[in-house]
């Protein structure tokens, strides 16, 4: 409206929004229009007021921007179809056209008075104008192409202001806004030069690295410049304006000037070092020069006799294509400025930067590749070719940029036909397929060029043919020089046998082919070969025949064709790995015994497959009596082992030790035990019964542990027996294992006592255990044995038996013990319980205590062990009920041996000669070692005698007899403990015939004869030993 308001109204004519212009009433708005543009994210409306002003808002009524100042009236404006630029008109007299930002690109046409009307024809470049005058006119407008390329890199205008610079090989695109109209582009390495109406940019990019696409401004040259085409270098620009050159810094300072014969029709800079570069001229006249940036003299390099349209030069600067104005192309040497070739139908042409005998020409919808001087290649391709590297095309099609891949295969193939197998690499390395690969390595491997077929195996990665080529390359550097046996090897590899054959045998290699024919299974080809007359390669094709049908899963055809070869180890092999024994002991029982090795691979099958019984045969039959007892060692077949250990002693450790190990295996110790005897190993046997030893106590197996601590006391004696060297510490092992077994073989009563809920023994051998073990433990307890538990037993037990000054002492010791959360109750109650009982024990138990030797009555406890407190003379206990027994130990006097005392026991003396002998015996004792003021029973036992001790003393006498005395005794009342070498025997009488007492032979434990018997009835052996009742003694 006049007043400089737009008012937007729905089709009912209902103001929506309403837009007021800041100029009011001064800036009447004359032409508004709406950008038609599909991609655009909002309604733009564009507004042209008198106040010169060109705006744009979005349908709410915000503005876009700011306001474009204009210099004229405007009185009309119009958008192209596709809303990318506006036309408009007015007070000026002309059109100008515009960006869709309002940018001014220039002008359309000039009239001769005001331009009211201006339309734009639907899709396409058409404009036309209404004057006040009357006039119309209508204009076509051309939107050129502005460009610039250099190798990978082309940069082009976009929407006339934005320059889009994009990577051919990566496809990355970079856009610079320059909000002006783009005049011209230049491009070359990092430089970016960008012409604008009234300046020149130069950009260059951040990095050196290749694939770096953001771009900087270095310089700005503010001046405007006419020219028809533009260069950039590193540190110049090139003005081309017509016939003139001009070489500007970047600073505008003019630097050189060349001024041409002619109108300069191409210009490309070819490279050089920075402020150096080279340019190539060609000029309307046909004139081609090369010009350097720094020397003002051009040099000519050839002279047409036609106008130059396009020019390039090859990579090593030794070609020159040229094509003129009628689309020939013409290929020169620089150096001798001869026609090399020409091509006509070509528009473009360009040198491929990677290889230098290959060039690139478009024209007439084709590209055409042609290598060196063989034919041109052609294949079917729009657009104008512009650019050659590698294996890549850059192809301008229209106003976009492709890069085309090109397989080279045309022209490697050209290379091959004519042997050229290194020029054919270097086309291959531009790009070719695997295919392609494979037929030049091959190629190159039949015309011995090794190198280049390396190469090219490499590429493919075919490992077979450069096993080839490396071992042909060392007998190469041995010495070998025979091309064609290098030829037939190549043949065999390619699969081409016969030809192979045939060159093998020409070049004398006769087993080669032999050998080819074999491996390949061609057994029918090898023998044709070979002939009939040869029977030693006959047997070597029998052999390798026998070879492929175990290999061809025929096993028992294989073995048979072994047999007839003479190869024998070969037979006997797949025979046993097939488990055929009755095939096996035919060919073990045909074989000589010198052939040592088919029979005891035969005899390893025969292990191998459980047949003991051919295996012996087949060793018996080597005489290899080593093997053979290793052979009943490994099957267990202990009985025929020990037959041949008997008849060769030399063989006993190999038995006995795997015997004494596998009886430990399945638990069977005593035997083990033998048999380590018999092998003379006693340390292992100690370290197996030390080992079982700890576990069955860290396993609460009491029982076990005092069993196996006897077992060790008993071989500790047997090494002291054998070893001088060891003799005290093993007797000292002995000592120490017999009372660790005891203490073990008690605590298991206890122990089940505790952690059981019934027991199978009588309070009274549980109370005699529990004082037994308490008297026994010194002050380091064995592990495993709890004091805590044997107290409480103690307890218990004393409490019910009356033993109530026992219990006390019990429970108070107990309270300085670390006791169970599930005894504590029952200690406590017990604590108080036995308080309320006399402090006294029964008169019972006490009497059970009494010395056999001095008559005295003992405390139940005693702090000095199981000696009595008189006469220190040691307790003799049951090792079942752990009472007391009535037996006196006795010693021998000086000179008497073990077998004259046993001898002088066995007489049985008369009574009547024994009491005479008794008072001589005690009358030489009046004269020695009178005690007694006289003999208060004339019928008193001399043994009696000899219990007699010096009162108070604090050292132990022991009892010592004379053969006198000995003979005086009854062999019913004599126990003898006849230990092993080097220990000595132990003599015990008893006091009380009548009580029947039993010793086991094997561990000397004594015991009541009852129990004894009821005990050895329950296990069928020795209770404490476990010896067997059938073992004789």
């Amino acid at each position: 409206m006049m007043n400089g308001v737009v008012s937007i109204r729905n089709k009912n004519g209902e103001e929506k929004v309403k837009i007021e212009r800041p100029g009011g009433s001064s800036s009447p708005i004359w032409s508004i229009a709406w950008n038609p543009s599909k991609d655009e994210h909002n309604d733009i409306l564009a507004v042209a007021d008198w106040g010169q002003k060109l705006s744009f808002y979005q349908l709410s009524g915000k503005q876009i921007g700011k306001d474009r100042t204009l210099t004229y009236d405007p009185c009309c404006v119009s958008y192209f179809s596709k809303g990318e630029y506006i036309v408009m008109g007015g007070s000026d007299k002309q059109a100008s056209l515009y960006t869709k930002d309002g940018v001014r690109l220039g002008t359309i046409g000039e009239q001769n008075s005001w331009v009211w009307t201006c339309r734009v024809k639907p899709d396409s470049n058409f404009v036309v104008l209404g004057c006040q005058d009357g006039t119309i006119a209508c204009y076509q407008l051309i939107f050129s192409t502005v460009h610039g390329l250099y190798k990978d890199r082309y940069a082009y205008r976009d929407s006339m202001t934005d320059v889009i610079v994009q990577h051919l090989i990566t496809e990355q695109k970079v856009r610079i806004k320059c909000r002006e109209l783009v005049k011209k582009i230049a491009i070359y390495r990092n430089r970016l030069a960008i012409q604008l109406p009234e300046k020149i940019l130069i950009y260059e990019l951040y990095s050196d690295d290749s694939s770096d696409m953001h771009y900087r401004i270095k310089e700005k040259i503010c001046r405007k410049f006419e020219c028809n085409l533009l260069v950039v270098c590193s540190q110049h620009i090139i003005l081309c304006q017509e016939k003139r050159l001009q070489c500007l810094s970047f600073t505008s300072v003019r630097e050189k000037e060349w001024v041409m014969e002619s109108l300069i029709r191409y210009i490309k800079v070819i490279g050089g070092p920075p402020g150096r570069e080279g340019l190539l001229v060609g000029l309307k006249n046909g004139a081609i020069l090369k010009i350097f940036v720094d020397n003002p003299f051009p040099i000519t390099l050839l002279k047409l006799s036609t106008s130059v349209r396009c020019l390039d030069m090859s990579a090593s600067r030794n070609k020159l294509a040229v094509v003129d104005e009628h689309n020939t192309l013409l290929v020169y040497d620089i150096n001798s400025k001869e026609l090399l070739f020409q091509e006509p139908n070509a528009n473009s042409v360009a040198w491929n930067t990677q290889c230098e005998d290959m060039l690139c020409f478009s024209g007439n919808g084709y590209l055409n590749i042609k290598a060196s001087n063989f034919p041109v290649h052609q294949q079917k391709m729009q657009g104008f070719m512009v650019g050659y590297n590698g294996s890549k095309i850059f192809c301008l099609h229209v106003y976009s940029m492709s890069a085309v891949e090109v397989p080279q295969s045309a022209p490697m193939y050209q290379y091959l036909e004519r042997k050229m197998f290194k020029e054919a690499y270097q086309i291959a390395c531009l790009g070719v397929t695997d295919s392609d690969w494979r037929d030049l390595a091959t190629e190159a491997l039949e015309g011995l060029d090794f190198d280049t077929a390396k190469k090219a195996f490499i590429r493919i990665r075919d490992l077979r043919y450069l096993e080839l080529i490396n071992s042909i390359e060392e007998r190469k550097k041995r010495g070998e020089n025979d091309n064609e046996l290098f030829l037939a090897d190549v043949y065999a590899y390619q699969g081409k046998f016969h030809e192979a054959a045939k060159l093998y045998k020409r070049t004398g290699q006769e087993s080669r082919a032999l050998s080819m024919y074999t491996d390949l299974r061609m057994f029918e080809y090898a023998k044709e070969f070979v002939g009939v007359t040869d029977p030693k390669s006959s047997r070597i094709l029998m052999t390798k025949q026998a070879d492929w049908a175990k290999s061809s899963k025929e096993p028992r055809a294989a073995a048979e064709m072994y047999l007839s070869a003479g190869e024998h180890l070969k037979a006997i092999d797949i025979i046993g790995e097939h488990g055929w024994a009755d095939m096996l002991i035919d060919i073990a029982r045909k074989l000589d015994k010198a052939e040592r090795e088919p029979l005891a691979k035969c005899a390893f099958y025969f292990k191998k497959l459980k047949h003991h019984g051919y295996a012996s045969e087949t060793y018996s039959k080597m005489g290899d009596l080593q093997a053979l007892v290793q052979l009943h060692v490994e099957t267990r077949h202990w009985d025929e082992a020990f037959s041949l250990v008997e008849k060769h002693s030399q063989f006993k450790n190999d038995v006995f030790v795997p015997y004494a190990q596998w009886l430990a295996e399945n638990d069977r110790f005593e035997e083990a035990q033998k048999a380590f005897h018999k092998a003379g190993r006693q340390n292992e046997a100690v370290k197996v019964l030390e080992q079982l030893t700890h576990n069955a106590v860290v396993e609460n197996r009491f029982n076990d542990a005092g069993y196996y601590y006897w077992m060790l006391s008993m071989q500790c004696l047997d090494i002291a027996r054998e070893s001088e060297e060891q003799r005290d510490k093993m007797l000292k092992k002995f000592e120490r294992f017999q009372h660790l077994a005891e203490l073990y073989h008690v605590y298991r009563s206890i122990q089940r006592y505790t952690d059981e809920p019934f027991s199978s023994h009588m309070p009274e051998t549980l109370f005699n255990i529990c004082r037994f073990l308490l008297n026994n433990l010194t002050k380091d307890i064995p592990p495993g044995i709890s004091k805590v538990n044997t107290l409480y037993a103690l307890a218990k037990q004393s409490g019910k038996l009356g033993a109530y000054k026992l219990a006390r002492y019990s429970y108070e010791k107990l309270q300085d013990l670390h006791i169970p959360s599930r005894f504590q109750e029952s200690i406590e109650l017990g604590s108080l319980t036995v308080r309320s009982k006399p402090f006294h024990d029964s008169e019972d138990l006490i009497e059970g205590m009494m010395c056999y030797r001095c008559s005295t009555n003992n405390p139940l406890l005693n702090n000095q062990g199981s000696v009595c407190i008189n006469c220190r003379q040691p307790f003799i206990y049951s090792s079942s009920s752990y009472e007391v027994l009535p037996l006196v130990q006795f010693y021998l006097e000086d000179g008497i041996g073990d077998e004259e005392a046993v001898s002088l026991i066995d007489l049985e003396v008369p009574h009547t000669d024994q009491r005479d002998a008794r008072w001589q015996d005690m009358d030489n004792e009046l004269q020695a070692l009178r005690m007694d003021d006289g003999f208060d029973d004339a019928e008193e036992d001399p043994f009696t005698a000899k219990m007699s001790f010096e009162q108070g003393g604090s050292n132990f006498v022991p009892v010592k007899v004379s053969r006198l005395v000995l003979r005086s005794m009854s062999r019913r009342d004599v126990l003898i403990k006849r230990w092993p070498r080097p220990l000595k025997w132990e003599y015990f009488r008893s006091l009380l015939p009548d009580v029947s007492i039993t010793m086991c032979p094997t561990c000397f434990k004594m015991f009541h004869s009852e129990d004894y018997e009821l005990l050895v009835l329950q296990h069928n052996c020795c209770p404490y030993c476990r010896r067997p009742i059938d073992e004789p003694n």
